[in-house]
Protein backbone atom coordinates (compact mmCIF):
# COMPACT_ATOMS: atom_id res chain seq x y z
CA UNK A 1 0.00 0.00 0.00
CA UNK A 2 1.42 3.44 -1.13
CA UNK A 3 0.41 6.70 0.48
CA UNK A 4 1.49 5.61 4.16
CA UNK A 5 4.14 8.42 4.68
CA UNK A 6 3.83 12.36 4.86
CA UNK A 7 6.56 15.24 5.20
CA UNK A 8 9.50 16.19 3.51
CA UNK A 9 12.03 16.33 6.37
CA UNK A 10 9.92 16.01 9.29
CA UNK A 11 8.47 12.76 7.97
CA UNK A 12 6.21 10.25 9.54
CA UNK A 13 4.94 7.01 8.15
CA UNK A 14 1.67 5.41 9.61
CA UNK A 15 1.08 1.35 9.81
CA UNK A 16 -0.86 -1.35 11.57
CA UNK A 17 -4.67 -2.14 11.66
CA UNK A 18 -7.79 -1.72 13.45
CA UNK A 19 -7.77 -5.45 14.65
CA UNK A 20 -4.03 -6.31 14.03
CA UNK A 21 -1.52 -6.73 16.98
CA UNK A 22 -0.80 -2.65 17.15
CA UNK A 23 -0.75 -0.08 15.75
CA UNK A 24 2.07 2.94 15.37
CA UNK A 25 4.10 5.27 13.75
CA UNK A 26 7.65 5.97 12.24
CA UNK A 27 8.74 9.53 12.65
CA UNK A 28 11.98 10.09 10.40
CA UNK A 29 13.66 13.49 10.71
CA UNK A 30 13.35 15.06 14.21
CA UNK A 31 16.15 16.97 15.38
CA UNK A 32 18.31 15.85 18.34
CA UNK A 33 18.32 16.75 21.82
CA UNK A 34 14.70 17.24 22.14
CA UNK A 35 13.49 16.47 25.92
CA UNK A 36 10.92 13.23 25.06
CA UNK A 37 9.45 10.81 27.18
CA UNK A 38 6.92 8.10 26.62
CA UNK A 39 4.83 10.64 29.04
CA UNK A 40 5.11 13.11 26.28
CA UNK A 41 3.15 11.17 23.66
CA UNK A 42 0.94 9.30 25.79
CA UNK A 43 -0.92 12.68 27.03
CA UNK A 44 -1.56 13.06 23.58
CA UNK A 45 -3.13 9.82 23.06
CA UNK A 46 -5.39 9.74 26.16
CA UNK A 47 -7.44 12.54 24.37
CA UNK A 48 -7.94 10.28 21.44
CA UNK A 49 -8.88 6.75 23.02
CA UNK A 50 -11.65 4.84 23.62
CA UNK A 51 -14.16 4.73 25.80
CA UNK A 52 -13.79 7.96 27.82
CA UNK A 53 -17.53 8.70 28.19
CA UNK A 54 -20.81 8.02 26.92
CA UNK A 55 -20.43 9.25 23.74
CA UNK A 56 -17.18 7.41 22.62
CA UNK A 57 -17.27 3.63 21.66
CA UNK A 58 -16.99 1.33 24.51
CA UNK A 59 -13.94 -0.62 22.91
CA UNK A 60 -11.55 -0.68 26.41
CA UNK A 61 -8.21 0.17 24.94
CA UNK A 62 -5.84 1.69 27.01
CA UNK A 63 -3.44 2.96 23.95
CA UNK A 64 -0.29 2.87 26.09
CA UNK A 65 2.55 3.63 23.81
CA UNK A 66 6.36 2.21 23.82
CA UNK A 67 8.95 3.86 22.23
CA UNK A 68 11.28 1.50 20.48
CA UNK A 69 13.78 3.65 18.97
CA UNK A 70 15.21 6.81 18.24
CA UNK A 71 15.24 8.36 22.12
CA UNK A 72 18.12 7.72 24.56
CA UNK A 73 18.52 9.10 27.84
CA UNK A 74 15.04 10.82 27.56
CA UNK A 75 16.72 12.62 24.61
CA UNK A 76 15.97 12.19 20.86
CA UNK A 77 19.61 11.03 19.03
CA UNK A 78 18.46 12.56 15.24
CA UNK A 79 17.90 8.52 14.17
CA UNK A 80 14.31 7.33 13.55
CA UNK A 81 11.74 7.19 16.05
CA UNK A 82 9.40 4.29 16.23
CA UNK A 83 6.28 4.06 18.34
CA UNK A 84 4.12 0.97 19.13
CA UNK A 85 0.71 0.70 20.69
CA UNK A 86 -0.84 -2.78 20.87
CA UNK A 87 -4.70 -3.40 20.23
CA UNK A 88 -5.49 -5.07 23.63
CA UNK A 89 -9.56 -4.92 22.88
CA UNK A 90 -10.44 -6.00 19.49
CA UNK A 91 -13.67 -8.31 19.13
CA UNK A 92 -13.36 -9.37 15.52
CA UNK A 93 -16.45 -11.30 15.61
CA UNK A 94 -18.85 -8.39 15.17
CA UNK A 95 -17.65 -7.63 11.93
CA UNK A 96 -18.53 -11.62 10.96
CA UNK A 97 -21.12 -10.75 8.45
CA UNK A 98 -18.85 -7.97 6.81
CA UNK A 99 -16.77 -10.00 4.92
CA UNK A 100 -19.49 -10.38 1.97
CA UNK A 101 -21.21 -6.91 2.76
CA UNK A 102 -20.19 -3.63 1.75
CA UNK A 103 -21.35 -0.77 4.62
CA UNK A 104 -22.72 2.12 3.16
CA UNK A 105 -20.42 5.12 4.15
CA UNK A 106 -17.37 2.81 4.69
CA UNK A 107 -14.31 2.52 2.49
CA UNK A 108 -15.05 -1.37 2.21
CA UNK A 109 -16.29 -1.14 -1.51
CA UNK A 110 -13.61 1.15 -2.21
CA UNK A 111 -10.73 -1.46 -1.04
CA UNK A 112 -11.95 -4.58 -2.77
CA UNK A 113 -12.04 -2.42 -6.03
CA UNK A 114 -8.50 -1.22 -5.99
CA UNK A 115 -6.83 -3.96 -3.85
CA UNK A 116 -9.16 -6.99 -4.89
CA UNK A 117 -8.72 -7.90 -0.96
CA UNK A 118 -9.54 -6.12 2.71
CA UNK A 119 -9.12 -6.15 6.66
CA UNK A 120 -13.46 -6.43 7.34
CA UNK A 121 -12.46 -5.88 10.85
CA UNK A 122 -13.36 -2.40 11.95
CA UNK A 123 -12.62 -1.30 8.67
CA UNK A 124 -8.71 -2.12 8.63
CA UNK A 125 -6.42 0.83 7.73
CA UNK A 126 -9.34 2.91 7.25
CA UNK A 127 -10.22 2.30 10.74
CA UNK A 128 -9.97 5.43 12.86
CA UNK A 129 -7.15 3.47 15.46
CA UNK A 130 -5.07 4.32 12.27
CA UNK A 131 -4.85 8.17 13.82
CA UNK A 132 -2.89 6.87 16.79
CA UNK A 133 0.23 7.05 14.97
CA UNK A 134 -0.66 10.71 13.34
CA UNK A 135 -1.38 11.52 17.57
CA UNK A 136 1.93 9.94 18.45
CA UNK A 137 4.28 12.28 15.90
CA UNK A 138 2.02 15.07 16.41
CA UNK A 139 3.34 15.02 20.34
CA UNK A 140 7.25 15.03 19.16
CA UNK A 141 6.33 17.84 16.43
CA UNK A 142 4.17 20.11 19.12
CA UNK A 143 6.97 19.67 21.38
CA UNK A 144 9.24 20.34 19.04
CA UNK A 145 7.40 23.60 18.07
CA UNK A 146 6.76 24.56 21.44
CA UNK A 147 10.35 24.91 22.29
CA UNK A 148 10.30 27.20 19.57
CA UNK A 149 7.01 29.42 21.54
CA UNK A 150 4.26 28.07 19.04
CA UNK A 151 1.07 26.69 20.43
CA UNK A 152 -1.81 25.23 19.90
CA UNK A 153 -5.40 25.35 20.67
CA UNK A 154 -7.60 22.56 19.02
CA UNK A 155 -11.49 22.30 19.57
CA UNK A 156 -14.94 21.25 18.69
CA UNK A 157 -17.01 24.07 16.87
CA UNK A 158 -19.93 22.62 15.87
CA UNK A 159 -22.06 19.27 16.51
CA UNK A 160 -25.01 19.00 14.25
CA UNK A 161 -26.56 22.18 14.48
CA UNK A 162 -24.98 23.43 17.72
CA UNK A 163 -22.25 25.61 17.26
CA UNK A 164 -20.10 27.51 20.09
CA UNK A 165 -20.72 30.86 20.67
CA UNK A 166 -17.72 32.87 20.38
CA UNK A 167 -18.77 35.28 22.70
CA UNK A 168 -18.97 32.39 25.37
CA UNK A 169 -15.53 31.26 24.19
CA UNK A 170 -13.47 29.74 27.36
CA UNK A 171 -10.41 27.79 26.20
CA UNK A 172 -9.88 26.69 30.18
CA UNK A 173 -13.28 24.83 29.22
CA UNK A 174 -12.11 22.63 26.49
CA UNK A 175 -10.91 19.86 28.79
CA UNK A 176 -13.95 20.08 31.43
CA UNK A 177 -16.25 18.70 28.60
CA UNK A 178 -16.44 15.35 27.08
CA UNK A 179 -16.85 17.35 23.42
CA UNK A 180 -13.50 19.57 23.73
CA UNK A 181 -16.17 22.52 23.75
CA UNK A 182 -14.87 26.12 24.54
CA UNK A 183 -18.46 26.97 25.01
CA UNK A 184 -19.92 25.18 28.55
CA UNK A 185 -23.66 26.00 27.50
CA UNK A 186 -23.14 24.74 24.10
CA UNK A 187 -21.36 21.68 25.62
CA UNK A 188 -24.65 20.82 27.86
CA UNK A 189 -26.74 21.32 24.92
CA UNK A 190 -24.69 19.18 22.44
CA UNK A 191 -24.99 16.40 25.25
CA UNK A 192 -29.03 16.40 25.48
CA UNK A 193 -28.89 16.38 21.32
CA UNK A 194 -26.57 13.27 21.57
CA UNK A 195 -28.44 11.52 23.62
CA UNK A 196 -31.66 12.15 21.13
CA UNK A 197 -29.31 10.93 18.24
CA UNK A 198 -28.23 7.66 20.17
CA UNK A 199 -31.81 7.12 21.19
CA UNK A 200 -32.91 7.11 17.44
CA UNK A 201 -29.74 5.12 16.71
CA UNK A 202 -28.21 7.01 14.41
CA UNK A 203 -24.86 9.91 14.35
CA UNK A 204 -24.61 13.43 13.68
CA UNK A 205 -21.73 15.55 11.73
CA UNK A 206 -19.30 18.05 13.82
CA UNK A 207 -16.66 20.32 12.92
CA UNK A 208 -13.41 21.20 14.71
CA UNK A 209 -11.23 23.87 14.70
CA UNK A 210 -7.59 24.66 15.32
CA UNK A 211 -5.64 28.25 16.48
CA UNK A 212 -2.40 27.84 16.04
CA UNK A 213 -0.05 30.77 17.73
CA UNK A 214 3.19 32.04 17.66
CA UNK A 215 3.95 30.99 14.48
CA UNK A 216 6.54 33.06 12.34
CA UNK A 217 6.13 34.69 8.88
CA UNK A 218 7.70 33.28 6.21
CA UNK A 219 6.41 29.63 6.57
CA UNK A 220 5.65 28.12 3.60
CA UNK A 221 7.06 26.91 0.20
CA UNK A 222 4.76 29.25 -2.89
CA UNK A 223 3.34 27.08 -5.29
CA UNK A 224 2.59 23.48 -4.64
CA UNK A 225 3.92 23.53 -1.29
CA UNK A 226 2.18 26.46 -0.20
CA UNK A 227 1.57 26.19 4.06
CA UNK A 228 -2.56 26.07 3.54
CA UNK A 229 -2.83 23.27 0.17
CA UNK A 230 0.13 21.24 3.16
CA UNK A 231 -2.28 21.41 5.92
CA UNK A 232 -5.63 21.38 4.12
CA UNK A 233 -3.80 17.45 2.58
CA UNK A 234 -2.76 16.85 6.18
CA UNK A 235 -6.15 17.68 7.62
CA UNK A 236 -8.20 15.73 4.21
CA UNK A 237 -6.22 12.93 5.19
CA UNK A 238 -7.72 12.04 7.99
CA UNK A 239 -10.58 9.79 7.61
CA UNK A 240 -14.40 11.52 7.43
CA UNK A 241 -12.84 14.82 7.01
CA UNK A 242 -14.64 16.57 4.05
CA UNK A 243 -13.86 19.73 3.78
CA UNK A 244 -11.02 21.90 5.30
CA UNK A 245 -11.41 25.95 5.36
CA UNK A 246 -8.42 28.72 6.50
CA UNK A 247 -9.72 31.84 8.52
CA UNK A 248 -13.18 32.92 7.08
CA UNK A 249 -13.41 29.92 4.52
CA UNK A 250 -16.37 29.35 2.71
CA UNK A 251 -18.05 32.89 3.87
CA UNK A 252 -15.36 35.09 1.61
CA UNK A 253 -17.43 33.92 -1.24
CA UNK A 254 -20.14 36.15 0.57
CA UNK A 255 -18.11 39.26 0.65
CA UNK A 256 -16.51 42.37 -1.00
CA UNK A 257 -12.66 42.73 -1.86
CA UNK A 258 -13.13 45.77 0.73
CA UNK A 259 -14.41 43.35 2.99
CA UNK A 260 -12.40 40.39 3.31
CA UNK A 261 -8.75 42.70 2.77
CA UNK A 262 -6.80 42.64 6.20
CA UNK A 263 -5.52 46.03 6.38
CA UNK A 264 -2.03 46.24 7.30
CA UNK A 265 -0.27 48.46 10.15
CA UNK A 266 3.12 48.61 11.90
CA UNK A 267 3.99 48.83 15.84
CA UNK A 268 7.92 49.96 15.27
CA UNK A 269 9.62 47.44 13.32
CA UNK A 270 6.47 44.53 13.81
CA UNK A 271 4.02 44.45 10.22
CA UNK A 272 0.71 43.62 11.83
CA UNK A 273 -2.44 43.11 10.46
CA UNK A 274 -5.53 44.89 11.98
CA UNK A 275 -7.80 41.87 11.25
CA UNK A 276 -7.67 38.07 10.12
CA UNK A 277 -9.86 37.13 7.13
CA UNK A 278 -7.38 35.00 5.66
CA UNK A 279 -6.65 32.96 9.06
CA UNK A 280 -3.32 33.65 9.15
CA UNK A 281 -1.85 32.46 5.72
CA UNK A 282 -1.56 34.84 2.32
CA UNK A 283 -0.28 33.67 -1.15
CA UNK A 284 0.24 30.09 0.83
CA UNK A 285 2.72 31.80 3.53
CA UNK A 286 2.23 32.48 6.93
CA UNK A 287 1.83 36.15 7.55
CA UNK A 288 2.76 36.60 11.77
CA UNK A 289 -1.45 36.53 12.52
CA UNK A 290 -2.98 33.22 14.22
CA UNK A 291 -3.20 30.70 12.48
CA UNK A 292 -7.28 29.41 11.35
CA UNK A 293 -8.22 25.99 10.67
CA UNK A 294 -11.39 24.24 10.53
CA UNK A 295 -12.33 20.71 9.31
CA UNK A 296 -16.01 19.21 9.03
CA UNK A 297 -16.28 15.56 9.59
CA UNK A 298 -18.96 13.64 7.99
CA UNK A 299 -21.56 11.46 10.33
CA UNK A 300 -20.38 8.28 11.72
CA UNK A 301 -21.04 5.88 8.71
CA UNK A 302 -21.36 3.10 11.36
CA UNK A 303 -25.16 3.25 12.82
CA UNK A 304 -26.89 0.54 14.25
CA UNK A 305 -30.28 1.13 11.73
CA UNK A 306 -30.80 -1.42 9.08
CA UNK A 307 -29.23 0.04 6.04
CA UNK A 308 -29.47 -0.80 2.18
CA UNK A 309 -26.60 -2.42 0.69
CA UNK A 310 -24.54 -5.00 -1.50
CA UNK A 311 -23.04 -8.02 -1.27
CA UNK A 312 -19.24 -8.51 -2.92
CA UNK A 313 -21.26 -10.92 -5.14
CA UNK A 314 -23.01 -7.83 -6.50
CA UNK A 315 -26.68 -8.45 -4.29
CA UNK A 316 -28.76 -6.47 -3.07
CA UNK A 317 -29.03 -6.74 0.62
CA UNK A 318 -29.97 -5.77 3.91
CA UNK A 319 -27.50 -4.88 6.70
CA UNK A 320 -27.60 -4.23 10.29
CA UNK A 321 -24.23 -3.27 11.74
CA UNK A 322 -22.94 -4.47 15.05
CA UNK A 323 -20.11 -3.53 17.09
CA UNK A 324 -19.40 -0.51 19.25
CA UNK A 325 -18.91 2.88 17.30
CA UNK A 326 -18.63 6.48 18.74
CA UNK A 327 -21.98 8.82 17.46
CA UNK A 328 -20.07 11.42 16.72
CA UNK A 329 -16.63 12.04 15.37
CA UNK A 330 -14.90 15.33 15.76
CA UNK A 331 -14.35 15.28 19.74
CA UNK A 332 -11.53 12.14 19.33
CA UNK A 333 -10.39 14.05 16.13
CA UNK A 334 -9.93 16.78 18.03
CA UNK A 335 -6.03 16.09 18.88
CA UNK A 336 -5.41 14.14 15.52
CA UNK A 337 -6.37 17.74 13.70
CA UNK A 338 -4.05 19.21 16.56
CA UNK A 339 -1.35 16.66 15.43
CA UNK A 340 -1.17 17.01 11.94
CA UNK A 341 -1.42 20.60 11.99
CA UNK A 342 1.47 20.56 14.52
CA UNK A 343 3.64 17.74 11.67
CA UNK A 344 2.76 19.87 8.53
CA UNK A 345 4.18 23.70 10.12
CA UNK A 346 7.43 21.63 11.63
CA UNK A 347 8.22 19.95 8.68
CA UNK A 348 7.72 23.35 6.63
CA UNK A 349 9.52 25.12 9.31
CA UNK A 350 12.63 22.70 8.89
CA UNK A 351 12.08 23.31 5.08
CA UNK A 352 12.15 26.85 4.85
CA UNK A 353 15.13 27.02 6.97
CA UNK A 354 17.29 26.64 3.32
CA UNK A 355 15.59 29.25 1.67
CA UNK A 356 18.31 32.13 3.16
CA UNK A 357 21.48 31.88 2.80
CA UNK A 358 21.73 33.88 6.47
CA UNK A 359 20.49 30.91 7.70
CA UNK A 360 22.76 28.58 6.52
CA UNK A 361 25.25 31.30 7.79
CA UNK A 362 24.16 31.42 11.30
CA UNK A 363 24.39 27.42 11.58
CA UNK A 364 27.59 27.34 9.26
CA UNK A 365 29.40 30.17 8.84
Amino acid sequence: MAGSSFGTLFKITTWGESHGAALGVTVDGCPAGVPLSAEDIQAFLDRRKPGQNAFTTKRNESDTVEILSGVFDGITTGTPISMLVKNEDQHSKDYGNLAETYRPGHADFCYDEKYGTRDYRGGGRSSGRETIGRVAAGAIASKVLKMLGISFTAYTKSIGELSVDYKNFDASEIMKNAFYMPDADCAAKAEKYLELIMSERDSVGSSVECIVRGLPAGIGEPVFDKLDAKLAQAIMSIGAVKAVEIGDGIDVVKKKGSENNDPFTTNGDTVTKLSNHAGGILGGISDGADLLIRASFKPTPSIYREQQTVTKSHENTMLEIKGRHDPIIGPRAVVVVESMCAVTILDLMMCGATSRVDNLKKIYG
